[in-house]
Parts: C-alpha cells; structure tokens; sequence
C-alpha cells in the first residue's frame, strides 16, 4: 500500500482549510472596512441633515454589503432593515430604460421609432419629431423639468399636454432633464409590451433581474416594510401624478439595488436579451460638458474628481437646459463612473458604480435632503474605498 495514499484525504482537508482560512480572515477584514468607512461618512451625514433612516449599500470588489441605519418611521419607532422599501425616486428611470430596452431587445420598439407609434394621439405633433431615444436622453426639444400645474393629474392629462407642446429646439441639440420625456417613454414602452408599463415591469423586468422586493404598486404583504418618508417633520408618501410610475414609481430595497447594479457591472449572467438589454443602457449618446448622457444613467470618466461629479449634479444641469454634442461613435468600453440620483417628497436616494473596478454603491433615505450631500458622502465613501484598491498587493 502506498503510504501517501493513507493520508491523500486528510492531508487534501488540511490544505483546504489552510487555504479557506486566509479568504475568511480577508472576507471579515472587508466588511469592518466598509462599515467602519461608511459609518465615518453616513453616521455624520444623518445628523446634520436628520434623517430618519438609511440603508447603505456598497459592491467592493464584487463582494456586496448592506448597512442599515436609524428609523423606518419614526413614529412607530421601526429600524431600518434590510427588508425596508424606501421609494427611490427618479433612479426608477434607470429600470424605466431597462425595461425600454429590453423591449427593443425582444422585437417590440425600437429606440429609433417616435412615440406616435404607440401613442396614436401624439402622431404628426411638435412632440413626434423626437424618437424613443430622445426621450430616453432627455433631449426631446426642451420638456420641462415637471409637468405644470394646471395639467389634470393622469396619464390622460399628460397626452393632452404633450399634444398641445411645442418644441423649443430642435430634437438632439439641448438636454433638459425632465420627468415628462422619461416618462412618455415608459409609457410608450409599456404599450409596446402590450401590458402597460407597472405590469410589464412588475411581470416581466424584474423577475428576469431577480429583484424580488422590488414594486411599482406594493402589495399587501409588504406594506409593513414599506418606510415613512418625512417632511415638514410629517410622515409621508409619494402621492399620484402623470406618469409617475414611469418616472419615479420604484419601492425597493438596498440589496435588490445591488443586485442591479451588480448586473450592470457585469451582464453576463443574465439571459441573452436581459444581457443586450443592460448593455444598452450603458451607451453615452450625448456630452453635455463633462456629463455624457446615456439612457437613464448619467456617465464620467474613471478617475474622477469630487468638483466634476459634484458640476454633473448640479441645479444648473437639473434645472436648465444644456447645449449638447452627440457622440458620433457611441460607446461604453472606457472606464466610466455611472450614475443617478432619485428624490420624491419623503425621500432622498443615490446610486453610483465603477464596473472596472468592480465598485459601488447604493444610499437611500426616508427624507429628501440634499443632492449635492449625497455626492459628497458617496464620493468620500468610494474615494477611501477605491485607494483601498489600490493599495492590495
């Protein structure tokens, strides 16, 4: 008998462990650099701007964490957990797309059909000189920001709008951010998919993504995870509005947000069309000064400084129109910084990811407190993050 064949197995379960041991130790030692790197920034962050509640959640090196801080209502003195919905607000936009995309993917739309297609009363208007992609890059001609006042609180009153609006430039030439143009293609997209945009999301898009605590309408049996959002030291909630579920209708939690971002990061995983899908969306169309604008995620390039993201955030690019030049060859194999950000009365929320570097991270809050703290707080949390990178032989 050969001696070293008595001793193959257990010697075989030795060098297992010898070798488990060093990735335990490594996997323990990142996740108290993360908390210990996001407590620095988030802990001090809630205070000045008292907010109830966060979750925090950050991919480092593809490995995902969720931190959850403070109260999910702070009447009922319920703490955040990782099964608490927060609305998100206008980062919807960047499944609003997904799931545009993913119809294109499939054979339903094109990006390059204009919405009268599917909205027949839009045909031959000042609006049906855009295509599904102008709106997709909020360059359209100039929607504004919000729909006015005076316009009836439906997605009927929204058509009615757009049928009587006039463009002010020409479609491709200036980005204005604006909750109508995303919205209109959610809701043509939801046409395509011939089952309206909450079903076709709820039904379709994410199920393929496995975001299984992830709503447009939250039923029943979530309610109790759904967070209070403040304001005015009131509880509140997003109310009705013209496409809002196309614009800004997403419940969901931090780990379902990694699970997307992680999915951006590397579609690889997902089904053929899923996977068409996610790339599609990673495609710059648009430079307005240092912000490339794709379908629903906003772009820089990696390395950057916190003055550039910051300049990308700001009220002069949300609030104003920008001249735009199109990129001629549009691509996204450069490393690129992507990201959104997403408010609603009650809610404040930030999203941000590097996937050359394998990177991110994801903030939501129950109160809208303001964009540029945000940025500031992430950039800070993926800075100390990414020089930790680095520094690993």
């Amino acid at each position: 008998m050969n001696p070293l064949r008595k001793y193959t197995r257990h010697g075989a379960c030795v060098l297992l462990i010898a070798c488990l041991a060093p990735m335990a130790s490594r996997a323990g030692d990142d996740a108290m650099k993360v908390r210990a790197i996001v407590d620095a920034t988030i802990r001090p962050l809630m205070s000045q701007h008292d907010i109830p509640g966060m979750a925090v959640g950050v991919m480092l090196d593809g490995q995902a964490y969720v931190l959850n801080y403070g109260l999910a209502s702070r009447e009922h003195r319920t703490p955040v957990v990782n099964a608490t919905l927060f609305e998100i607000g206008s980062v919807s936009k960047t499944l609003t797309v997904t799931l545009a995309t993913y119809a294109q993917a499939i054979g339903k739309l094109s990006l390059s059909d204009h919405p009268g297609r599917y909205v027949p009363a839009l045909k031959g208007r000042s609006i049906d000189q855009a295509t599904l992609l102008h709106l997709g890059t909020y360059t359209a001609g100039g929607l504004p920001l919000q729909f006015p006042d005076d316009v009836a609180n439906t997605n009927d009153g929204a058509i009615a709008y757009l049928s009587s609006w006039k463009a002010y430039a020409r479609a491709g030439t200036e980005r204005e951010y604006s909750n109508p143009s995303l919205g209109l293609l959610g809701y043509a997209t939801g046409i395509a998919m011939r089952d309206g945009f909450a079903r076709s999301m709820e039904t379709q898009l994410l199920p393929r993504l496995g975001m299984d605590h992830t709503y447009v309408h939250v039923p029943a049996a979530a309610m109790a995870d759904y967070a209070w959002g403040e304001h005015d030291g009131k509880a509140v909630r997003a109310g009705s509005g013209p496409f809002d579920e196309e614009a800004y209708g997403i419940k969901t939690t931090a780990g379902d947000m990694l699970r997307f971002m992680k999915d951006n990061m590397d579609p690889s995983g997902l089904e053929p069309a899923m996977r068409r899908a996610a790339k599609a969306t990673h495609t710059g169309y648009f430079r307005a000064g240092d912000l490339v604008q794709g379908l629903g995620w906003e772009q820089y390039p990696w390395p950057l400084s916190r003055e550039l993201l910051l300049g990308g955030n700001s009220a002069e690019m949300i609030e104003h129109p920008n001249a735009v030049i199109p990129i001629a060859t549009p691509t996204s194999a450069a490393p690129h910084l992507f990201d959104k950000t997403g408010s609603t009365g009650g809610f404040g929320a930030y999203v941000a990811f590097i996937p050359s570097s394998r990177l991110g991270i994801v903030m939501l809050a129950n109160k809208n407190y303001p964009i540029p703290a945000r940025v500031e707080a992430a950039y800070a949390i993926l800075d100390k993050l990414a020089a930790g990178q680095r520094q690993v032989p």
